[in-house]
């Protein structure tokens, strides 16, 4: 029985188990939930997950919902293709930074996005976009400082999946409106050299967010 996959359109969340789905090559069919209508909260939905939030998954009935975990998961009931390190300690630095990310860009992330991007032209602030662009280039330092190899930790893994969707959202957010968001050329240059390594693999026109390409 195939894997079928819960996913929103532009949740980087979901992106990440994507592009682990699609780098070890998991079959699975790919399930768009709206948010308008809310179709994380559908009866059906909450089954699978309670809290009524995407990405989940079900893998040959067996249900599981929260990136991280589903990402973990995939690795050890696939191990084909990892995308973890052997090394204990390597291993766990590539966790750490999938915490981090959740825990710390994520957040600074979002917020430059409410402000910017998801926020009314006419209602915008500029000296709170200007507050988030301080706090968001404080953290975008972190991980140029972090990056010290073509890969986050050493080779391609869940690191750079859970990493890449949040630094993409930052042109995006350009490419939509420009003059707001951060235009490649103007994050550090071992970050955008790195976007780009992830874009080139072969796999990843699969898992761009559907309404991106509208």
């Amino acid at each position: 029985m195939a894997l079928t996959f819960y996913y929103g359109s532009g949740s980087p969340y979901a992106w990440k188990v994507w592009l682990a789905l699609e780098h070890k090559g998991i079959p699975h069919e790919a399930k768009r939930l709206t948010f308008d209508p809310d179709q994380t909260k559908t009866p059906e939905f909450l089954k699978i997950n309670p809290r009524g939030r995407v990405p989940a998954i079900v893998d040959d009935g067996f249900a599981l919902y929260e990136s991280n975990a589903i990402a973990e998961y995939l690795e050890d009931r696939y191990p084909e293709k990892p995308l973890l390190p052997k090394d204990a300690k390597a291993r766990a630095v590539a966790r750490r930074l999938m915490a981090e990310a959740d825990a710390y860009l994520g957040p600074v992330v979002g917020e430059f996005s409410e402000a910017t991007l998801y926020t009314k032209k006419e209602e915008r602030d500029p000296k709170l976009i200007a507050e988030k662009k301080v706090k968001l280039d404080e953290e975008l330092a972190r991980w140029s400082k972090a990056l010290q190899a073509d890969h986050f930790a050493g080779a391609l893994s869940l690191a750079d999946f859970a990493i890449y969707p949040w630094i993409r959202i930052l042109p995006r957010i350009e490419e939509r409106e420009a003059g707001l968001g951060y235009k490649r050329d103007s994050l550090s240059a071992n970050l955008a050299a790195w976007l780009k390594r992830i874009e080139a693999l072969p796999y990843y026109d699969k898992t761009i967010p559907p309404h991106w390409k509208g």
